[in-house]
């Protein structure tokens, strides 16, 4: 044999050895990762049922009969005279009276400020639970009144609204994530009022910020809507992190106590324990949960929960999905999916964005993502209690038409509350 066939020889050889040592190190890694990613999701496992098992309990609803009496158009004079940050809120869920929602027994569409429903025999519980959300909502907007009215206040004390003072009231509003154009807008509408009503005092100037900010936030049909006849399904979205399957638990307590039928959807197949979180806090309030393996299609669960619901007579079906960036298209797609199969059966009357105030601007660029990709039809800001920046509000009902819906301030089944305009300025601008 020649030298030259004898290289090639050892060459060839050489590389089916290097071929295998790559084969085998790679088959190495593979084995690596997959028992690493075994261990994240048991360790995400553990740590969900930990939280499951620290949950509060809380005492099922009823869903006893509604009735429903007047209620002020102007929230800010309810509340007057309300205990502040002294009052210390009941220990544990409300009974009696239920929060209001601006939406009736039977799924009539009402006005907020026209009629609230409040349970039979409980007038009087019900104006008491009215200051006691209005106090709660008070407290839980802290954070924001002392970055947006303490600044606000603190300017106007000098009395002189002149050009410096009005670029500082700018510098304030965009500070608290009102955004520019929001911002420029109730510059120029307060601007107006001062020199039509010839406004000289900082308690007038404080009052007609309160109305311009109440004006911007009425907008958009607020109330929840439902099929004419059988199931409405309610899809909840968002990104992971935002509260959703709480923010679900607390929605289907509410519609409880309005006296509607819920049932869950555990669509969130993807998240370790997920599902079991769901079911816990379907559980807890009273509900019946509709659930798959984890993995599963989440279309195919949705799809099964409309069926049962269709035979149990239920209401409203209250669709949870995985938690996606809104930058992940293949995700996004999976929405529309989980909206066209949930169709065949019944109406998706409503999809529900769930937003975590505390994200500020990058919340408002989720809000954006989902209204290209999916028909958002209201929004649940959550977590107000943990941020600074309460003026996010602001900039999502104005600059994407999107209606706030629902509104949370703490972490109690009875903390998410349909979103008032007035009520909201009253309690920061108080």
């Amino acid at each position: 044999m020649s030298e030259e066939k004898k290289r090639d020889k050892e060459r060839r050889e050489g590389e089916k050895e290097e071929q295998k040592r790559r084969r085998k190190e790679e088959k190495a890694r593979l084995r690596a990762e997959k028992t690493e990613l075994r261990e994240a999701r048991k360790r995400e496992k553990r740590e969900a049922l930990q939280e499951l098992r620290e949950l509060p309990m809380v005492e099922m609803g009823t869903g006893e009969e509604l009735r429903c009496g007047p209620v002020s158009l102007h929230p800010e004079e309810d509340y007057a005279g309300v205990a502040a940050e002294e009052e210390t809120p009941a220990a544990g869920p409300v009974r009696g009276p239920r929060p209001m929602t601006g939406h009736g027994r039977e799924g009539e569409e009402r006005a907020v400020g026209e009629t609230v429903c409040e349970e039979k025999g409980a007038g009087e519980g019900f104006a008491e639970e009215k200051e006691r959300w209005f106090s709660r909502l008070r407290r839980g907007l802290s954070r924001s009144r002392t970055g947006l009215v303490t600044p606000l206040a603190r300017a106007m004390a000098a009395r002189r609204f002149d050009e410096a003072f009005w670029e500082e009231v700018e510098d304030i509003l965009v500070g608290a994530d009102v955004g520019m154009e929001m911002t420029l807008r109730l510059v120029e509408r307060v601007k107006e009022a001062v020199a039509r009503e010839k406004m000289r005092e900082p308690e007038e100037l404080m009052a007609a910020f309160r109305m311009a900010v109440a004006e911007t936030l009425d907008s958009g049909d607020r109330a929840l809507r439902y099929a004419d006849s059988g199931p409405s399904v309610f899809m909840v979205v968002g990104v992971n992190g935002t509260g959703k399957t709480t923010t679900i638990a607390k929605l289907a307590h509410l519609l409880r106590g309005e006296g509607k039928r819920v049932l869950l959807a555990a669509g969130d197949t993807f998240r370790a324990a997920g599902i079991e979180q769901l079911e816990t806090w379907g559980e807890r309030v009273g509900v019946h949960t509709v659930k798959h393996r984890q993995g599963s299609d989440a279309a195919a669960v949705v799809h099964d929960a409309v069926e049962s619901a269709l035979a149990r007579g239920i209401d409203v079906v209250i669709a949870d999905t995985a938690g996606r960036l809104h930058t992940k298209t293949n995700l996004m797609e999976e929405l529309k999916k989980i909206k066209r199969v949930a169709e065949r059966n019944a109406p998706v009357t409503e999809t529900l964005l769930v937003i975590d105030a505390t994200t500020g601007q990058n919340g408002l660029i989720q809000a954006r993502q989902f209204k290209e990709a999916v028909e958002v039809t209201g929004v649940v800001l959550t977590k107000l209690d943990g941020t600074a920046k309460g003026g996010i509000v602001v900039a999502i009902a104005h600059e994407l038409g999107i209606p706030i819906k629902f509104i949370g301030v703490g972490e109690r089944l009875d903390d998410l509350h349909a979103f008032d305009p007035g009520e909201f300025a009253a309690a920061l601008f108080s």
